[in-house]
């Protein structure tokens, strides 16, 4: 079992190995975390997602591209659940999670930084995605030996904390 912890930060300032990009099914960039992850990435990880990722990708699939001018070495895209939308089963955000740490493993990446994939404009209930988020990485059979939850605000690194106790 990996050690689970809460950072209060910035997911494009993180020194690990691996950062998960909550993505887009087209994998062309976005908003939100996504967004951030490729303004600070640079080209070089667009030109990536086109290259590995012609046809975009599956709710709840993950795969990895370089960082470009991040300080981690690769980025982990998964894509989540839009609860707005209507996609509300728990188990694909779980899967989101999973493939994410199974990517980590091919990688042999050791320490991976995770957003809340699906809280923010996909609207999936906070305190529901913070608890799937952390059961989901409990309970991975991984070899990654770090994991991140990096919240950028102070009521979401507080909740985040809350579960982890």
């Amino acid at each position: 079992m990996p050690r689970i912890t809460a950072v209060r930060g910035d997911i494009t300032q993180q020194e690990v190995d691996a950062i998960v990009n909550a993505a887009n099914n087209a994998m062309r960039g976005g908003g939100g975390v996504d967004g951030a992850i490729h303004r600070a990435g640079g080209p070089a990880v667009l030109r990536d997602c086109i290259e590995r990722f012609p046809h975009g990708l599956a709710t709840g699939d993950a795969g990895w591209t370089t960082a470009g001018n991040l300080p981690a070495r690769w980025v982990i895209h998964t894509v989540g659940p839009n609860y707005r939308a209507g996609q509300r089963d728990p188990e694909l955000l779980r899967s989101c999670y999973r493939r994410a740490l199974e990517v980590a493993d091919e990688l042999a990446a050791q320490s991976v930084a995770f957003p809340l994939i699906s809280a923010g404009i996909y609207g999936w209930p906070l305190d529901d995605a913070i608890a799937i988020a952390v059961e989901t990485a409990a309970a991975a059979d991984t070899t990654v030996i770090d994991v991140r939850f990096v919240a950028f605000d102070d009521d979401i690194y507080e909740r985040i904390q809350g579960q982890l106790r």
